[in-house]
């Protein structure tokens, strides 16, 4: 799908050709409509279609008619039956006359210029409408890398309550999203250092103190990374220890209960002996049966008491 848009008096409009100043939005295109801004603007399409592929790494190529930028960007998904984070290519190309985005699906990174929710936000600015793309990516990171905290504090709280193996999967896929977030944090840092070296790319003042400040963000998002996974991996051990101190606990008690219960099957045995009655004790006492089941219990009860001093019970 191809959407082209313009800001004028900043206000962003829709647009059905392509006019000098525009903003191309490509999103998951077809292969005709990437060959027809291709030829347009004279781009190798495989530098269009670049974002479309998963794999690809973040980069920066600086052409004779225009620039590639391709930084990872933050993606909601289904994994293992629950909901969870990757991050996906967002390819920025800048020519003469327009900026061209091009990603796999729609994402919150561009929704927020849609919704006009950006301050001086013009697509006539290209280096300024690039940094506040990659400034609004690390903002989405960060956003997503709280989301993330806040469902291992909701694991953790319930540690206490009822902790089951589930917890330990959930941690999982989430100590699974953060690593994502910190291989493309990494790339992407890269690619906006790269950024502060290249003399082509013109800088106004106000567009090096924004590429400043998105450097900046993104080096805390990965700070924040690496202290969350750093306490998923503190709060899985603990699960861990609570799981097997309940099943030691478990194992524990049944070995108590085994140990009372074998006296009356110890004794229950010896008088259900094959042999002459003469030789067994209390078999002509009367009450002896009766005697016989006193004895049991007080023996049990012995046997609980010791127990449960020893904290086993």
């Amino acid at each position: 799908m191809i959407n082209i848009y313009r800001t004028d008096d900043r206000i962003l409009h829709e647009l059905e050709m392509p006019e000098e100043g525009c903003w191309i939005k490509l999103t998951m295109p077809t292969l005709e409509e990437c060959t027809d801004v291709s030829e347009r603007y004279n781009i190798d399409i495989a530098d269009i279609r670049a974002a479309l592929d998963d794999e690809e790494t973040s980069r920066i190529n600086l052409e004779d008619d225009y620039t590639l930028i391709l930084v990872d960007i933050p993606s909601a998904e289904v994994r293992n039956n629950r909901h969870s984070y990757t991050t996906i290519p967002l390819g920025i190309i800048l020519t003469d006359d327009a900026v061209i985005t091009v990603c796999t699906e729609e994402t919150a990174v561009l929704r927020t210029f849609l919704e006009q929710r950006i301050r001086d936000f013009s697509t006539k600015k290209r280096m300024r409408f690039t940094y506040q793309i990659l400034y609004n990516a690390s903002m989405v990171y960060q956003s997503l890398l709280r989301s993330v905290d806040r469902k291992r504090t909701e694991i953790e709280e319930r540690i206490n309550e009822n902790t089951e193996d589930v917890d330990l999967i959930d941690l999982h896929e989430l100590e699974s999203n953060l690593v994502y977030f910190a291989t493309s944090l990494r790339s992407n840092g890269v690619v906006l250092d790269r950024l502060t070296r290249y003399g082509r790319l013109r800088l106004y003042e106000e567009d090096q103190e924004l590429l400043e400040d998105v450097i900046i963000e993104n080096k805390q998002a990965i700070e924040m990374t690496q202290i969350y996974r750093d306490i998923i991996n503190g709060t899985r051990e603990l699960l861990s220890t609570v799981i097997n101190n309940r099943l030691n606990n478990a194992m524990k008690y049944l070995a108590a209960i085994t140990i009372v219960m074998s006296i009356p099957t110890i004794i229950s045995g010896l008088w259900g002996m094959n042999v002459a009655s003469e030789w067994m004790p209390l078999s002509k006492t009367p009450f002896g049966f009766g005697l016989i089941c006193l004895g049991t219990l007080v023996l049990c009860i012995i046997a609980m008491v010791v127990l449960r001093k020893r904290k086993m019970l």
